[in-house]
């Protein structure tokens, strides 16, 4: 005799939920469980993923409230589900994914199939040659004050489906956990960390930004990569007109703009004259701002273009220092290469799309790093900071590729005479 379900989902589409979840990684949630844990009883875990999702009976524990720290001093809270929770979250966004894509605006970027960061950055770059405005926004904790009936109300436009329409609820409401177990009540919001909850937050904004842009200033057009927006604009009274309008309109869906954080912004160049308060902004990691550049025929001029930011700049000098090099005397040059390679070349393929020059300062300063611990290692360049220098060039001739900013930026250590 055959078990009837309330709602059919797949025992495949749980398995398949759990590959994506596994492969994405992650920490555990309040119930301290690891994928490696989870994997212990794996049959009897998916099993009972699919038994409650659709018998109707499946119900969310809280997520784990991380505190984040900011490049301001201030915190971020992350709200980590368990890994069972995960797993039923992409059930559920492996279901409603498909049906939303078709209506998301093109240049919506984030969180996204065949989309990119990089596809923004570009896109936003050819804006600012073509616009001499730009407004800069910043929603103010977006993800923590997301209005759950609106996000509802957006969800119920695309699905009838009821395992999806009760889950999503059950996500949105779920408690959070603090660091000494006490739980908190949510009324508004997704966990930033959620499976479902880039994809909720598209399809409130696809509707709360989006379209509503669309729809009334179709002459300005915009990069948004999840809350994170530039918009353009042809004149400082358009920028001021297109930011107070949208200040109305996000108060309209409970949300408001960072005060201090949202700017009007001057795209200088060579041919804009005059200066203004703000003529750079930060976006994905990248600062837009007035640059040297040379055209094809060798000739300098000034445009306004990406480049990676004194931001992410100082956090990848940071997390360098963090590998403390001169602790690791115990290692060989290639063991370290081996070690921080992946790292590197992540950077390196993030950051050096646009502007790559710009990274040359803090590759260089990697290689003032692997000179001092090669000064540390060997007996014979104690104290010969020239030697060390020398030795390393040697070595990144041999090995160009131990290092991928020896190969892919060329920047080798000087070999001396």
């Amino acid at each position: 005799m055959s078990i009837v379900k309330s709602y059919e989902i797949t025992k495949q589409s749980v398995w398949d939920a759990y590959e994506r979840v596994k492969a994405n990684g992650g920490a555990a949630g309040v119930d301290g469980q690891t994928i490696a844990m989870f994997e212990e009883n794996l049959k009897d875990n998916l099993y009972k993923i699919w038994n409650r999702m659709s018998s109707g009976s499946y119900l969310p524990p809280a997520v784990r409230f991380v505190e984040i720290p900011k490049s301001d001093g201030k915190t971020r809270t992350l709200g980590i589900p368990t890994i069972s929770d995960r797993i039923a979250q992409m059930v559920a966004k492996m279901y409603l994914e498909p049906k939303l894509e078709p209506h998301f605006h093109p240049d919506s970027y984030g969180y996204r199939p065949k989309k990119s960061a990089h596809d923004a950055i570009g896109t936003a770059r050819q804006r600012c040659w073509r616009h001499n405005w730009c407004v800069d926004l910043d929603i103010k904790g977006f993800f923590d004050n997301l209005d759950h009936e609106l996000v509802m109300r957006a969800v119920r436009k695309h699905t009838d489906s009821k395992w999806i329409l009760l889950y999503v609820e059950r996500w949105l409401k779920a408690p959070g956990q603090q660091k000494d177990g006490t739980q908190v009540e949510r009324n508004k919001g997704t966990p930033a960390g959620g499976v479902i909850s880039p994809l909720l937050a598209n399809l409130f904004l696809h509707y709360a930004f989006d379209k509503w842009m669309e729809r009334n200033y179709p002459q300005n057009p915009f990069e948004r990569y999840a809350d994170d927006v530039i918009a353009h604009c042809h004149s400082e009274e358009e920028a001021i007109s297109l930011k107070e309008a949208i200040e109305l309109r996000l108060r309209e869906c409970k949300l408001e703009l960072h005060p201090e954080k949202t700017r009007i912004v001057y795209c200088k160049d060579d041919d804009r004259r005059g200066t203004y308060e703000h003529e750079k902004f930060d976006f994905l990691g990248y600062t837009f701002r007035a640059r040297r550049s040379k055209n094809r025929h060798g000739k300098f001029f000034v445009n306004f273009s990406p480049a990676v930011s004194n931001k992410a700049a100082k956090a990848m000098r940071q997390k360098m220092r963090g590998w403390s090099l001169q602790l690791r005397s115990d290692k060989s040059i290639v063991d370290l290469g081996h070690m921080f390679r992946s790292t590197i070349n992540g950077w390196i393929n993030y950051y050096g799309r646009y502007y790559k020059s710009a990274l040359y300062p803090i590759f260089y300063h990697l290689n003032r790093l692997l000179v001092r611990w090669a000064m540390r290692k060997y007996k014979k360049l104690k104290g010969h900071q020239r030697k060390a220098t020398h030795w390393l060039g040697q070595v990144a001739k041999r090995e160009v590729y131990l290092f991928p900013h020896w190969k892919h930026l060329g920047l080798l250590p000087p070999t001396g005479q």
